[in-house]
């Protein structure tokens, strides 16, 4: 481990500030429909706070945070939530992404409007932050003689 990694203020302002910074992501994923942000701006936050925290803590404990297996699940649930949102509108009858036609609200289309696209901005989040925090953990160096003969071997396969 480096100094900075070893460090107790360091480690403990890490430990407090990640969950506001994913906090501030989700604010941004929600609001992004009205304002500045998105789901991509979220995306990125909310990656970002998991990558400073193994940054800090170590790819062991990042690992416990965000699996392989978990970052998959996101990334493709994520893109899923998109499609299904445009596939949805097609199914009624308007274009990919036309929101104004599902008719879950019949008198307020502009009403569907805005929560169909908070849906999608949540799917775009999701993905992001998932592929996001794959290719942090992809293109990192391992940290002992261990985490390298796991990746060797996963690499053989």
């Amino acid at each position: 481990m480096s100094g900075i990694q070893e460090s107790v203020i360091i480690r403990t302002v890490v430990r407090i500030m990640v969950p506001f910074i994913q906090i501030f992501a989700l604010y941004v994923i929600m609001h992004g429909s009205s304002g500045p942000g998105g789901g991509f701006q979220g995306g990125v936050i909310f990656g970002a706070s998991i990558i400073l925290y193994t940054m800090i803590y170590g790819h062991k404990e990042g690992k416990k945070r965000m699996s392989d297996k978990l970052s998959r699940i996101l990334s493709s649930s994520g893109v899923a939530i998109f499609a299904l949102t445009g596939i949805l509108c097609l199914v009624f009858g308007g274009m990919f992404l036309q929101y104004g036609v599902v008719p879950l609200l019949p008198d307020d289309p502009a009403q569907v409007s805005r929560l169909l696209i908070d849906v999608v901005e949540i799917g775009i989040g999701i993905t992001v932050l998932a592929v996001m925090i794959s290719l942090f953990f992809d293109i990192s160096p391992p940290e002992t003689e261990e985490e390298e003969l796991v990746a060797s071997e996963e690499a053989g396969q």
